[in-house]
């Protein structure tokens, strides 16, 4: 497992590229893209002159929480507090979703090659309605999956529909919850249709860049410090227009390229080699689906093991159960 004190230090000492230190404890396998490096690195080796000893620590601590997926994937649970048919989340109290979720990271652990896992709730905040219209979830309701997850070091995601709206809008309405700083955001492009469950929605490239760059203006202006990710899902090549515009290097903002699509192995892994052809959005997540005999609903038969997502190429740094 790689370090960031000894990151840290490394950079300090001035020893080649950080890529290359990361690769060098990693038996030659690259952990992350280049682009993964944020400006912080940088000012840290430029102030490294100045800066006595002492500041370091803080330094340190300012980009540990920047770098969220450095040392750890995320397993999430996905879904809708208030639906049974909507996710495993809906299904069962927060206590139990927490001991079932305990039970899966620990499989995931068991082969995840020294890396930590961070468990997650990945709540839909904005549901589409027929016309496009959408549903946002009560913060009563909401509130109760952020404070657990504050206590017990676990991660929060909010996912918008959109619907008929725009995307940078659908964004703007959870902008409030990066207050917490366990709580991240995603859009989902297949509901950004009038039309939910008869077409397919989709984003562009250029809006993904908004919504990526409205999300960073918010966090400087409100002092929301580290980085946060957005996740933007894709199943189908059409969700994403114009996807080789997308930009993946924002200092504050992480951006996950999840696959979000049911079927057998053979199916998942086709639809994620389409996703891993976006080299510009190098941070990958993957998606499962349990089977809970819910008529018409898609599942995965059978679900791939932890071990086998692991081996998709890329390798998925979020990885959820819906």
């Amino acid at each position: 497992m790689i370090y960031l004190g000894d990151f840290v230090k490394t950079l300090r000492r001035g020893m080649f590229c950080p890529l290359v230190f990361v690769t060098a404890h990693l038996g030659g396998a690259p952990l992350f893209p280049s682009i993964y490096l944020t400006d912080t690195v940088k000012t840290i080796i430029q102030q490294e002159a100045s800066k006595p000893q002492w500041v370091y620590p803080e330094e340190e601590s300012q980009l540990r929480s920047q770098s969220i997926l450095l040392n750890e994937d995320i397993l999430a649970y996905y879904g809708h507090p208030n639906s049974r048919n909507m996710g495993i989340l809906g299904r069962y109290s927060i206590e139990e979703l927490d001991a079932q979720l305990t039970k899966l990271a620990g499989e995931y652990r068991a082969v995840s090659g020294g890396r930590g896992i961070r468990k997650a709730f990945y709540i839909i905040y904005g549901t589409v309605w027929p016309e496009g219209n959408i549903g946002i979830i009560s913060e009563e309701r909401l509130l109760p999956y952020i404070n657990y997850a504050l206590k017990h070091d676990m991660l929060v995601f909010i996912d918008h529909q959109i619907g008929k709206y725009q995307p940078v809008d659908s964004l703007k309405r959870m902008l409030p919850y990066l207050k917490y700083p366990n709580v991240h955001l995603a859009l989902d492009p297949e509901w950004r249709t009038t039309k939910p469950m008869k077409e397919i929605g989709s984003v562009t490239g250029d809006e993904i860049n908004q919504a990526q760059k409205v999300m960073e203006d918010y966090m400087i202006a409100n002092k929301i410090p580290g980085e946060r990710l957005l996740v933007i899902h894709q199943f189908n090549i059409s969700m994403i227009r114009n996807r080789e515009a997308v930009q993946a290097n924002f200092n504050r903002v992480r951006l996950v390229h999840c696959a979000d699509g049911f079927g057998a192995p053979h199916l998942k892994r086709d639809s994620y080699a389409v996703n891993a052809r976006a080299g510009n959005m190098p941070i990958k997540g993957f998606k499962l689906f349990y089977n809970f005999g819910i008529k018409g609903a898609g599942y995965d038969s059978p679900l791939l093991t932890p071990k086998e997502v692991y081996e998709l190429n890329p390798r998925p740094y979020l990885i959820m159960y819906q």
